[in-house]
């Protein structure tokens, strides 16, 4: 048996979006998982993967937390001596990666998105590329989730040994079945996401107090990720919007919206999108990439420039307009396109064919 090393930041981020892809590993490998929470390291565990909690500044570049994350990382590789380590999400990919590199061991990394690392300026951006560099340049393999994201990295020279292109982390399609549009005089806008700026919040709350009434809600799914909190409990007692806090199972909620709004400045490929869709919900979206793939604008749903406001309240009100009858179509043309093209066992079977050449 091999030995594969995944590291992330997340492990309700793993099992929800990657689990396939951790079932295919433990067929014929021993699986270690270093993740900095204990979500869903029970599911993890039960499945037969050996977890090791390792605690992660997921926010922000800290030179003494950072430099221990890779003192941290060193050790576990020269300890479990895995034979090929996965990494996900900025700071495994960047510190996991220059240790595997240094080490030797085969490495393949995945971006799942840069959120606003890229947008900064002068010697933070040389920094910022410089690091990605020197944690990617020995990778066996870069997974990519939307050509903006790869084409950022080509400009900056930022290559592993190989390249390859996946529709995000795929969908669950048995996980998130088809579900009926709601049968009801009301509709129910959801967003979905972190609570925080990059994600649209302030946009998503504009257009709630401009169009909340009697029969239009504004709810919100996730956790409060900045210092928003106070400003969403004023929301809530004026009636402009409902919380329903963060859940690891979703498809529930999405099942019960009318529409998914996803207001983000950057994505690698939005899951809440894919997912909404494959449930058979329509979708708001921001034009970007990472969530222009995922819907085709008036078919399965309506897109808006990230941060203007007064777009996003326009296609809301566009939703307003269809019939009941028109949303319910528009739902079922998302999951066809789910269907088609983000099934998650195409994604797996991409991953899996590059770790037998690695493992070979």
């Amino acid at each position: 048996m091999g030995r594969v090393l995944i590291l992330g930041n997340s492990s309700g981020g793993l099992f929800d979006f990657r689990n396939e892809f951790v079932e295919a590993l433990l067929k014929e490998n021993q699986v270690f998982v270093s993740v900095p929470d204990d979500v869903k390291t029970k599911e993890l565990t039960e499945e037969g993967c050996q977890v090791i909690q390792t605690s992660i500044n997921r926010r922000g570049i800290n030179p003494v937390e950072d430099l221990k994350l890779y003192r941290t990382y060193h050790n576990m590789m020269k300890e479990l001596k895995p034979d090929l380590v996965v990494t996900y999400t900025i700071k495994p990919n960047i510190y996991g990666g220059f240790c595997a590199g240094r080490l030797k061991i085969p490495y393949i990394t995945t971006i799942t998105g840069l959120g606003g690392a890229f947008d900064r300026t002068g010697l933070l951006l040389q920094l910022i590329i410089h690091m990605y560099r020197a944690g990617l340049k020995k990778a066996a393999c870069v997974f990519f989730q939307n050509e903006e994201n790869r084409s950022i990295f080509q400009k900056f020279g930022i290559m592993g040994k190989k390249e390859r292109m996946v529709m995000g982390s795929g969908v669950s399609l048995p996980r998130h079945p088809y579900e009926p549009y709601p049968e009801r005089d009301e509709t129910h806008f959801l967003f979905v996401g972190r609570v925080m700026k990059e994600r649209g919040i302030l946009e998503f709350l504009g257009a709630a107090r401009k169009l909340h009434g009697d029969k239009v809600f504004f709810d919100i799914l996730g956790y409060c990720d900045e210092d928003y909190q106070e400003m969403l409990e004023e929301c809530e007692k004026e009636g402009v919007i409902r919380q329903l806090g963060f859940h690891t199972q979703v498809h529930s909620y999405l099942a019960d919206a009318s529409a998914i709004v996803v207001a983000s400045f950057h994505e690698g490929m939005s899951n809440a999108l894919i997912e909404a869709a494959a449930t058979g919900r329509p979708v708001i979206a921001s034009n970007i990439s990472g969530c222009m793939e995922a819907f085709e604008e008036g078919r399965t749903g309506f897109g808006f420039t990230p941060g203007n406001t007064e777009e996003l309240i326009q296609a809301m009100e566009k939703f307003l307009r269809l019939s009941h009858e028109e949303r319910a179509a528009m739902g079922r043309a998302g999951r066809e396109k789910m269907e088609k093209e983000f099934d998650r066992e195409l994604v797996t079977a991409a991953y899996m064919d590059e770790v037998k050449k690695v493992l070979a």
